[in-house]
C-alpha cells in the first residue's frame, strides 16, 4: 500500500481548525482536565478556566501504554480514516474543519438501570482524565503511536448500572449528512456502528478519548468523543459517538455488515490472520521508511490475551 506524503497546497495544521473554535476547545479541555485531576486528587470546588492558548501538559499519565516515541501531531491530524468526511486519508482534515462538535448529547440506554441522554460536559465532569500513549494499528497496514487523553470506558458504564442481561456494548456515530458530507454517499450503511463484548468494554485499557497530545480531540480524529481500543484494528475505535447502548446480543457492526469475510466482529490485531487482500504480518509506522513485524494484540497480549482463552482466533477474527 502506498503511503501518501504531504504535497504543496495541503492545509497547514493551523488551517485545519478555525482559531476561535481552537481556543474554545482548549478552554473546554482545560476545564475538563482540571476537574478530572481534582477528582483524582480527591479535591472539590469549581475548576478555574485556563487562559486561551494555554497548554495542558500536567495530565496524569496512566499505568497502561507504551514508552515508544509518539507519532508527530501533524501526522496524527492529517492522515486519518474517517469516512464520514471522505475516503481519502487527507479528506477529514479538510472537510471536518468547520464541523461544530458542541453542543453534544450522548444517549446511554439499553440494558442499564439508569438510561438517559446527557450533555457531554455533564457526562465528563465526574471523570479523572489521564494520558494514555497507545499504539494504533490500522487494517490497511499502517500504524501510529498516539498520546490520548481520556478515561476508562468501564468507569462510565458503571455509573448507569448495567443489568445482568448486558453482554455487549453498541456504539453509534452521529448521523448528519449536512455536517458530515461523506454520509451523503452510500459507501457504508450509515450511521456507523461498532461494538464490544462486555468484558472488552470494561477492560481498563479501553478508554473514551476527549483529546490527544495536550489538545482537545481534533474534528478529524473523532471530536468530541471517541472510543480507543488499542489491541484492535483502528476501525473498532468509533468516532464522534452519540449513543452507547448495552445489549444482550452481538451488535451488527458497520464494517462487518459491509464485508463480513474481511472485517470480523472481534477485529483483534493478529499477524497470523491475514486480510483476504493483504498480509497483516508487517506494518509501516507513519513517518518511518521500513516495515516492522506486527505484534499479537498490537503488543498488548500480556493484558488482554486471557479475554480470548480457548477461542479459535481464526474463526472469531
Amino acid at each position: 500500500m502506498l503511503i501518501r506524503t504531504p504535497r504543496r497546497g495541503d492545509p497547514e495544521p493551523s488551517e485545519i481548525t478555525p482559531e476561535k473554535l481552537y481556543r474554545d476547545r482548549r478552554r473546554f479541555i482545560g476545564a475538563s482536565l482540571a476537574s478530572g485531576m481534582m477528582a483524582l486528587a480527591g479535591g472539590g470546588g469549581a475548576a478555574p478556566l485556563p487562559q486561551p492558548g494555554a497548554r495542558f501538559v500536567q495530565v496524569p499519565r496512566g499505568a497502561f501504554g507504551t514508552d515508544e516515541t509518539p507519532t508527530p501531531l501533524e501526522k496524527v491530524t492529517r492522515y486519518n480514516n474517517f469516512y464520514e468526511f471522505g475516503t481519502g486519508k487527507g479528506d477529514p482534515a479538510v472537510r471536518a474543519r468547520d464541523f461544530q462538535p458542541r453542543p453534544w448529547t450522548v444517549t446511554i440506554d439499553g440494558e442499564v438501570e439508569r438510561p438517559g441522554s446527557f450533555d457531554l460536559e455533564d457526562l465528563l465532569k465526574p471523570h479523572a482524565f489521564e494520558e494514555r500513549i497507545y499504539r494504533l494499528r490500522c487494517v490497511e497496514g499502517w500504524s501510529m503511536v498516539i498520546p490520548w487523553i481520556g478515561f476508562p470506558l468501564g468507569n462510565l458504564l458503571k455509573r448507569f448500572h448495567p443489568t445482568s442481561r448486558a453482554r455487549y456494548v453498541e456504539f453509534t456515530t452521529l448521523h448528519d449528512p449536512r455536517r458530515m458530507p461523506g454520509q451523503r454517499r452510500g459507501i457504508l450503511d450509515w450511521p456507523y456502528v461498532e461494538g464490544l463484548r462486555m468484558d472488552e468494554a470494561m477492560h481498563p485499557l479501553t478508554i473514551l478519548a476527549v483529546g490527544l497530545y495536550d489538545e482537545l480531540l481534533p474534528n478529524q480524529n473523532g471530536a468530541p468523543l471517541r472510543l480507543v481500543v488499542p489491541w484492535k484494528y483502528g476501525f473498532k475505535s468509533i468516532k464522534s459517538i452519540v449513543r452507547i447502548r448495552l445489549v444482550e446480543r452481538q451488535p451488527e457492526t458497520t464494517w462487518h455488515k459491509a464485508a463480513p469475510e474481511e472485517y470480523g466482529f472481534y477485529s483483534n490485531v493478529n499477524p497470523e490472520v491475514d486480510h483476504p487482500r493483504w498480509s497483516q504480518r508487517k506494518e509501516r509506522r507513519i513517518g518511518e521508511l521500513f516495515k516492522r513485524p506486527t505484534l499479537m494484540f498490537n503488543g498488548y497480549a500480556d493484558q488482554v490475551a486471557h479475554l480470548y482463552a480457548g477461542m479459535d482466533l481464526r474463526k472469531y477474527f
